[in-house]
């Protein structure tokens, strides 16, 4: 099975770096000229990766990085993958058979509960808060 990537380097590369980078693990990429994604108006390398070597996604991608970590003033500010498995399928894994229909159990529809509305309250009547009277000083 094979991984799909891009890596996205910091600038444009030269011929010498490109053999370098094929040599430090990339011999399977395809390198090519861009633009940064955030910026167009920087010329960066891609390296479009489709490798069948590694045994999973995570391993191809830091295969990719630690061949660019090589190269010195190098670095990678963009990385893409398309969505794709990201481990080796088992080989126990039944797949899609031709002619073959997958058995459906039916499931009885769950009875629905009537939704009880919360009570409503009535207003509370506002009660006259009782003041004491005031008696006048000496009448007692």
């Amino acid at each position: 099975m094979g991984y799909k990537f891009t890596l996205v380097l910091n600038r444009v590369i030269t011929d010498d770096e490109s053999a370098a980078l094929r040599e430090a693990g990339c011999a399977d990429a395809v390198f090519g000229a861009d633009t940064l994604p955030t910026n167009a108006e920087v010329p960066v390398t891609k390296i479009d990766f489709d490798t069948t070597s590694s045994p999973t996604l995570a391993e191809a991608i830091q295969s990719g990085l630690d061949a660019v970590k090589k190269v010195p003033d190098l670095s990678v500010p963009g990385l893409t993958v398309p969505a794709q498995p990201a481990g080796p399928v088992a080989e126990d894994t039944p797949g899609v058979v031709v002619g073959e229909k997958p058995e459906i159990i039916a499931e009885e529809p769950a009875k629905k509960t009537a939704a009880k509305k919360p009570a409503t309250r009535k207003p509370a009547a506002k009660k006259a808060a009782a003041e004491p009277a005031a008696v006048p000083a000496g009448s007692a």
